[in-house]
């Protein structure tokens, strides 16, 4: 942080008695500016990078580590800082559709995440890289693959693309990245981001970057950073950040999901700071394992909605078929108990939600199976709601 930074938060200390000033700016989905404690790696991607600062393509490359080590933070920092970059330099050079060489490359992101086939994929990755935008029904991989050969032929144009949250949907993979992109390969290379090692995959890469999970010092940093952008002065004590970051063991995800949930709990007792009990709340509203908030707001919104309906009930300790019905009701969602019931199985097996076993009170068979959430709770419920707004009681 900044002296500006710190002289304009200390102006805001008495402009009322909100404890939280900003959520966004306590998510683990949200990612900031300058990410704390990834200096290293961060010069590693730069010296990797730096030939496409003069328009050549450095080689492919994967950067990789475990949850929560800060992978997405630090490349999607870098990667609008640098097309920020590229855009200013476009802007003052060329004056005319001539591209000179030696031209800085394009820079663009994508998310994995957010698609849910291979023609998902593509189409996702060629919105990133083209202005106009590409439609998503009436066309097929062939015209993907034609608008992206035409658009790069004989325009000297250079482009590093960097795909997000590679294995954690079917699509996302190496060979689905490679199938597209290497069509063009003298025009872009790309970044691919994920948990597994390299080893693990088929195919070499150029070069690869690896965080490992943060220390817990440089974790409590994160947390302080992030908590003096998001909380009152003073709202929660050094003491309860080194004990969420110890609990969160390296896992910045995790970190920052108990410090939102803390805050929510403090928030909603309508208290002025963050105790001991609200940091109990925020850290067993993470489960662990769990799946990463982000998968979870990446979902269609029908399946977001069953979600938040299925925290509104008073017991999970019911069956997946009594869930659905209770979910289905007609003053709730406006979706068929057989639907929210193929729901639940789909989310129980991607790992958004654990599927156990129901307590039975007829005692008879066995048992059925029933849900529970495997992701950051309060998070979710606070940002769901904060966007389509509380949902009525079933």
């Amino acid at each position: 942080m900044n002296i500006e930074e710190r002289v304009a938060r200390r102006r805001r200390g008495d402009d009322g008695p909100q404890l939280v000033r900003s959520y966004d700016a306590l998510s683990p989905a949200a990612h900031v500016r300058d990410p704390d404690g990834r200096g290293s790696a961060l010069e590693q991607l730069l010296d990797h990078l730096e030939p496409a600062l003069d328009g050549a393509l450095p080689a492919n490359a994967y950067v990789w580590g475990p949850k929560g080590a800060g992978k997405s933070a630090l490349v999607t920092a870098l990667f609008t800082e640098l097309d920020r970059v590229s855009a200013e330099s476009r802007t003052s050079i060329h004056t005319s559709t001539r591209v000179d060489a030696g031209d800085m490359a394009a820079f663009a992101y994508v998310d994995g995440r957010r698609t849910r086939s291979e023609f998902g994929l593509r189409h996702a990755i060629l919105d990133a890289l083209l202005d106009d935008r590409i439609p998503k029904q009436g066309i097929g991989d062939d015209h993907l693959v034609d608008r992206l050969e035409a658009s790069f032929a004989g325009t000297g144009r250079t482009t590093v693309v960097a795909v997000d949250h590679l294995g954690e949907s079917t699509p996302v993979s190496v060979d689905a990245i490679e199938a597209f992109l290497g069509r063009v390969p003298d025009s872009i290379a790309w970044l691919a981001i994920g948990r597994r090692p390299p080893e693990e995959y088929g195919t070499g890469f150029g070069a690869t970057v690896h965080l490992s999970a943060y220390q817990r010092y440089a974790l409590v940093d994160v947390l302080t950073s992030r908590a003096s952008r998001g909380l009152a002065h003073q709202a929660i004590s050094h003491e309860e950040l080194r004990r969420i970051a110890t609990w969160a063991g390296g896992d910045a995800h995790d970190a920052l999901a108990a410090l939102f949930g803390a805050a929510v709990r403090s928030d909603e007792a309508g208290e002025r700071t963050i105790d001991t009990a609200a940091v109990d709340g925020g850290i067993d509203a993470v489960p662990r394992p769990g799946a990463a908030i982000g998968r979870v707001l990446a979902l269609p919104e029908n399946r977001q909605r069953v979600l938040r309906r299925l925290l509104d009930l008073e017991t999970t300790d019911r069956s997946i078929e009594a869930t659905a019905a209770v979910i289905a009701h007609p003053e709730s969602l406006d979706l068929s108990a057989a639907t929210v019931k193929r729901f639940l199985y789909e989310l129980a097996e991607s790992g958004i939600l654990r599927r156990t076993r129901a307590e039975r009170t007829d005692g008879l068979g066995r048992p059925p199976s029933r849900v529970e959430p495997q992701f950051p709770t309060l998070v979710f419920r606070q940002v769901f709601d904060a966007t389509n707004g509380s949902p009525d009681e079933p």
